[in-house]
């Protein structure tokens, strides 16, 4: 399995603070299966993202493995008009292994027109956003009209594994389950972050889907699909989505103001 949600790289943000612990961590996903982790640390305010420091610290995890586990890396790119500006500047520094898929994590409070423009901006510079964990967004989750229309626009979708279960609430098991059976949803990930308190759970994710949606599904969304965003490959052919979640559309409006000025 291909896992490309996971805060694996030490001293960087809120994940593990030491060697040691993402050596546990990469360990705990080797012994559940994961051949293929991409190191995603965050790129926000709090956590400036440094990809040469990330680079070299992911390097001291790879020579430790081996063979044992495939790294990439990539990063849990927060909106905000800095990194945006990057993002044009220099689009792959941020990018899934340099190719043209990058996570987007969203604020708990969307405004919806807003990020509507965002994510068509992107779209038009090349980059594919994965909107990552929309099922544990506060906004998203009373209204997710949005992500039906984002998906529509090019957009891809990633659950966290975790989510399948109720471990993030009912609401956001529910949504989980929404998306899924409309085949909105593309892949799911970890978004692990430590042993103790965002372990990894891709096995008993692949199991749930497996159980409840099907091996077909369960390998498409831990497999086919997460295998393609890691080697910078087109999605294999994808099962038709079903209706839009509220029957809403909403219009494509101006862009950013701030953003490059324009």
């Amino acid at each position: 399995m291909f896992d490309v949600h996971y805060h694996l790289i030490f001293g960087v943000d809120d994940g593990p603070k030491t060697l040691e612990s993402s050596i546990e961590l990469a360990q705990a996903s080797i012994d559940q299966g994961i051949t293929h982790i991409v190191a995603t640390p965050h790129a926000s305010a709090r956590y400036p993202y440094q990809r040469q420091v990330n680079e070299d610290r992911l390097q001291i995890l790879r020579e430790h493995f081996g063979d044992a586990i495939t790294l990439g890396l990539g990063c849990d790119f927060h909106l905000s008009y800095e990194n945006l500006a990057e993002l044009e500047r220099e689009p792959t520094q941020f990018t899934i292994n340099r190719s043209k898929y990058l996570l987007v994590e969203f604020p708990d409070f969307v405004n919806i027109d807003v990020y509507n423009d965002v994510l068509f901006r992107i779209i038009g510079t090349g980059i594919i956003p994965i909107v990552t964990h929309p099922e544990r967004n506060p906004s998203l989750m009373e209204n997710p009209t949005p992500l039906a229309d984002w998906v529509h626009m090019g957009c891809l979708l990633q659950i966290t594994a975790a989510s399948l279960w109720g471990h993030f609430g009912k609401s956001s098991q529910a949504l989980c389950r929404r998306l899924i059976q409309a085949n909105y949803v593309h892949l799911i990930a970890s978004d692990a972050h430590s042993m103790r308190g965002r372990p990894p759970a891709m096995a008993p994710g692949f199991e749930h889907l497996e159980k409840t949606y099907g091996q077909e599904t369960a390998r498409r969304l831990c497999i086919d699909n997460p295998r393609a965003l890691f080697y910078g490959e087109p999605l294999p052919p994808q099962p038709e989505v079903g209706e839009s979640l509220n029957g809403t559309k909403f219009a494509y409006g101006g862009f950013l103001g701030r953003w490059f000025g324009k």
